[in-house]
């Protein structure tokens, strides 16, 4: 069976490594190099940086991505609010979008979902255990029943995001806290998932499982072929009607 062919930017905001020596060292060529190194698809895999040109988000570069994955933190509010729309709309239209970690806060993750994407965090270097709750969802196929991390960011409820169309993993901390770590969505023709693990200064994007769930993740929110719905005024109607002027 031919695989699928799934062209995927990465964008990465690609401060971290350049400013912090630990992080530097944990991911000498960016955490998008990493996150690359994990993935499985047939396609074209492209970088993106937030001091690109347009953030490396062009037209053309977007309307050439099946799937755009995303990690930001420092730097939020750089993010220019035209290339967001311009990413809505390529959402809207059927392009996939992972959302990791710290995105939780990007201007384009809090439109789509219109909440303030609020949540609780401590960093404590705790274990951190992944359950999967939903196992026949596609990206669980071969994670096993969870992830388990020995230290990661704590990342705690209440998550002020809209009710997940459907909730893959959730978090249980050492600590304590728990956190719905794998959420799907689905946003006009696009599929949206946020993955919570992947704090900057923890190697967890080398984690065979944790790059198994963002493969699995591209694959489910590769665009399907769906026709754009037709919106506004329907002036032609489908059937006659009677006594219409």
């Amino acid at each position: 069976m031919t695989q699928q062919k799934i062209n995927v930017t990465i964008w990465n905001e690609y401060r971290h490594e350049k400013k912090n020596p630990v992080v530097g060292e944990i991911y000498p060529q960016g955490m998008h190099a990493a996150i690359a190194e994990g993935l499985s698809v047939q396609g074209e895999i492209k970088f993106a940086t937030l001091d690109d040109a347009e953030h490396g988000l062009s037209e053309e570069v977007l309307n050439n991505t099946d799937v755009l994955i995303w990690w930001g933190h420092l730097a939020h509010g750089e993010v220019q609010d035209e290339i967001v729309e311009r990413v809505y709309n390529r959402v809207l239209h059927g392009m996939g979008l992972i959302v990791l970690h710290s995105g939780h806060f990007s201007k384009i993750f809090r439109k789509l979902m219109g909440t303030s994407c609020d949540l609780k965090w401590r960093e404590a270097d705790e274990k951190e255990r992944i359950w999967v709750v939903n196992p026949a969802h596609p990206i669980a196929a071969g994670i096993g029943e969870y992830i388990e991390l020995p230290a990661e960011e704590m990342y705690g409820e209440h998550f002020d995001i809209p009710q997940p169309d459907d909730l893959v993993m959730v978090s249980w901390f050492e600590g304590g806290e728990v956190f719905r770590s794998g959420c799907c969505y689905n946003r006009g023709a696009g599929k949206v998932f946020y993955f919570r693990p992947g704090h900057e200064t923890y190697p967890t994007y080398y984690n065979p499982q944790v790059r198994k769930v963002i493969d699995n993740a591209v694959k489910w929110a590769a665009p399907v072929g769906s026709e754009y719905p037709k919106y506004g005024h329907a002036k032609t109607p489908l059937e006659p009607i009677k006594g219409a002027k």
